[in-house]
C-alpha cells in the first residue's frame, strides 16, 4: 500500500479538545512515528484553549472561533497551501442544551466541508462517531462497515447530519474520508473520564443485567493511528471506517480490567459494580428521550441510558483498506490513563 505524502499543512479543529491535543502531541512533538513538518494549525473557541493547545506544542498556530461561524472557518484556512489536508474534530458530546449538538455538529460538520472545498485543500478527515448508528439489536451483533444510519437521540441525529453533509460535498467533488471512533480513552482525558476511574475504584459503575453487553473502545493513540491512516491512504475518499481497539469488551471485562489496572499502579480497588436491572437502563434511556423533546439534556440520565446496550464494531475495512492495526490494548491503554492522572495530580 503506497500511502499519499505528507501534506505541507495540517489544520485541526476542536484543537483543545481531547482528541484535538492528542493530535497536536502527535503531528507536532518533537518525535515519534506521526511527526510531520510544517505548518499546523489549530482551531479553539477563546484564548484559555489556545493556551491549552501550547502547552502541548509550540509549534502550533491557532486560530480563535467556531466551526459555527463561516468567517472563523475563512480566518483558519487562509494563506494555506493547496496541499492541506484538515482534521476536523470539533463537536459536542454533553452540551448544556440540544440545540447545541445541531449548530456544532451538524452545522459545524456542513461549515467545514465547505470552507475546504472552497479553499480546495488535499482531504478533509471528518470524525464522525458510532452514535449515528445508534446501538446494536442484540449483545452478539457487531457493526460492519456498511450499515444503515439508525441514530441515537440528539447527538446520534446531529452527528449523522454531519457526516450527510461532509458526503453531499464528496458528491460535488471533495476530498474526504470519515473516522468512526466509539468511547475512548488515555491521556488528556476530560474530568468525566476521570470520574469513571473512581467509580470503578469504588465498585460503584453502574452493571446492567449480567454485565454481557459489548462496547467497542480505543485508545486515543490507536485513534490517531487510525486518522492518520484514513489522511494518508489513496482511495479512502467517501468512505467511513470504523477505528476500535483489535476487539469490543464485556461491560465485566472493562469494569475487571480497570479495576486491575488501577490495583497493579497501587490504588485500593473495591472490587464489583453497582448491579441494575436492564429495565433501570431503559427507564434512563426513557427519561432522557423525554428531556431532550424539551430541548434540555441531562448527561448521567443519558449515560444511563446508553450503558445498557451494547455498541460493538467491526474494524476489518479499516485494516484491510486503511493498513490500519491497533497496537495498545485495554488494559496497557488504561494503565497509561492511570498514570496520566497521577503525574496530572487527579484524585482517583
Amino acid at each position: 500500500m503506497v500511502d499519499l505524502a505528507l501534506p505541507e499543512a495540517t489544520v485541526i479543529t476542536g484543537g483543545a479538545g481531547w482528541l484535538g491535543r492528542a493530535l497536536v502531541h502527535h503531528l507536532a512533538g518533537e518525535s515519534g512515528p506521526y511527526r510531520r513538518d510544517g505548518v499546523i494549525r489549530a482551531l479553539v473557541l477563546d484564548q484559555r484553549e489556545a493556551d491549552a493547545v501550547h502547552a502541548v506544542s509550540d509549534r502550533v498556530e491557532t486560530v480563535i472561533g467556531s466551526v459555527a461561524d463561516s468567517s472563523a472557518l475563512a480566518r483558519l484556512l487562509a494563506d494555506l497551501p493547496a496541499d492541506t489536508d484538515v482534521i476536523h474534530t470539533a463537536g459536542v458530546i454533553h452540551p448544556a442544551k440540544t440545540a447545541d449538538f445541531f449548530t456544532v455538529n451538524a452545522l459545524g460538520a456542513a461549515n467545514v466541508a465547505a470552507a475546504v472545498a472552497a479553499a480546495g485543500l488535499r482531504r478533509l478527515v471528518h470524525v464522525s462517531s458510532n452514535s449515528p448508528f445508534g446501538a446494536n439489536p442484540s449483545n452478539a451483533d457487531t457493526f460492519r462497515a456498511n450499515e444503515p444510519y439508525n441514530p441515537y437521540l440528539g447527538y446520534g441525529e446531529s452527528k449523522m447530519q454531519g457526516e450527510l453533509a461532509v458526503l453531499d460535498h464528496v458528491e460535488r467533488g471533495l476530498d474526504a474520508v470519515i473516522v468512526r471512533p466509539p468511547w475512548f480513552y488515555g491521556p488528556l482525558q476530560p474530568p468525566r473520564q476521570t470520574t469513571f476511574f473512581r467509580l470503578v475504584r469504588r465498585g460503584r459503575f453502574p452493571r446492567f443485567g449480567k454485565g454481557d453487553q459489548r462496547r467497542s473502545m480505543v485508545y486515543v493513540d490507536n485513534l490517531v493511528n487510525g486518522i492518520v491512516r484514513a489522511e494518508l491512504t489513496p482511495g479512502a475518499t467517501g468512505k467511513g471506517y470504523w477505528i476500535a481497539d483489535a476487539r469490543a469488551y464485556t461491560v465485566n471485562e472493562i469494569i475487571e480490567t480497570v479495576g486491575r489496572a488501577l490495583a497493579d499502579e497501587g490504588y485500593l480497588v473495591t472490587p464489583g459494580a453497582m448491579k441494575l436491572p436492564v429495565i433501570a437502563g431503559r427507564v434512563a434511556e426513557r427519561a432522557d428521550r423525554l428531556i431532550q423533546r424539551t430541548g434540555r439534556y441531562q448527561q448521567q440520565l443519558h449515560v444511563m441510558g446508553e450503558m445498557a446496550h451494547t455498541i460493538a464494531c467491526d474494524i476489518s475495512a479499516a485494516r484491510v483498506e486503511l493498513g490500519y492495526e491497533p497496537e495498545i490494548d485495554l488494559y496497557e491503554g488504561m494503565r497509561r490513563s492511570i498514570q496520566w492522572c497521577r503525574t496530572e495530580g487527579l484524585v482517583l
